[in-house]
C-alpha cells in the first residue's frame, strides 16, 4: 500500500564538512513537484539534487554531481519506503573533502531516506471521481454522510434547481455512496462518471 507524506519534513546533516539538507513534501502533480522544488532550492548551494513520483511519473536530477550519485539514490529513498506523491530535495553545501561516487550515493540517498522516516506518512487511498446533482432540501443530508463514507467533496456549482457535486470516493465505498444518493434522492439520481 504506497504512502504520502502529511505535510512537509526536513532532515540536516552534515558529512566530512558537507552539510546536507533533506526537505520533503506531499505533491499532487508534477507541475506542483517542480514549483515546491525551486522553492526548496538554494541558489547559493553547491547542489541542489531532486527526485519526485506521482503515480507512475517520476524524475530525479544529480544538478552537476556524478551521473547516478544524487537523484537515482534519492528516488530509490522514495520507493523504498512505498511512497508516493512526495518530491524531495537534498541540498549540499560542500565543506572541501570529495566524498567519492559510493559516499555521495550513500549521503544523498541516506539524507533522502532519514528527511522521510521523520515525516508523518499517510496511506494512500483510491479514489473513483464522480459527479451528482442534488435539490437543495437533499443537499444538506447528503453532504453531512460524505465524511463517513471517507468521500472528498471536490467541487460544486450552484443553479436555480439544486447543485452538481464533484466527488472523490474509495473504491471500496462507491457502492455505499451510490445508495446513500439513491436514498436521499428517492432514486432520482445515480452517481455519473468525470
Amino acid at each position: 500500500m504506497p504512502f504520502t507524506l502529511l505535510g512537509p519534513c526536513e532532515y540536516r546533516e552534515e558529512i566530512r564538512k558537507s552539510r546536507f539538507l533533506a526537505v520533503a513534501a506531499p505533491v499532487a502533480s508534477a507541475a506542483e513537484a517542480q514549483a515546491f522544488i525551486a522553492a526548496a532550492s538554494d541558489p547559493g548551494a553547491s547542489h541542489n539534487c531532486w527526485a519526485w513520483k506521482v503515480g507512475a511519473q517520476y524524475r530525479f536530477s544529480d544538478d552537476g554531481e556524478p551521473g547516478g550519485t544524487a537523484g537515482r539514490p534519492i528516488l530509490a529513498a522514495i520507493e523504498g519506503q512505498a511512497f508516493d506523491q512526495v518530491a524531495v530535495v537534498v541540498t549540499r553545501w560542500y565543506g572541501g573533502i570529495q566524498l567519492g561516487t559510493g559516499g555521495l550515493a550513500r549521503a544523498y540517498g541516506g539524507s533522502a531516506s532519514k528527511c522521510l522516516q521523520g515525516g508523518q506518512r499517510s496511506e494512500l487511498v483510491a479514489r473513483h471521481r464522480c459527479a451528482c446533482r442534488l435539490l437543495f432540501a437533499e443537499l444538506a443530508p447528503f453532504k453531512a454522510r460524505l465524511a463517513e463514507l471517507e468521500t472528498l467533496l471536490e467541487g460544486e456549482a450552484f443553479d436555480a434547481g439544486g447543485a452538481q457535486l464533484q466527488l472523490a470516493v474509495p473504491e471500496a465505498r462507491f457502492a455505499e455512496l451510490q445508495r446513500l444518493l439513491a436514498d436521499i434522492s428517492r432514486g432520482r439520481e445515480h452517481l455519473s462518471e468525470r
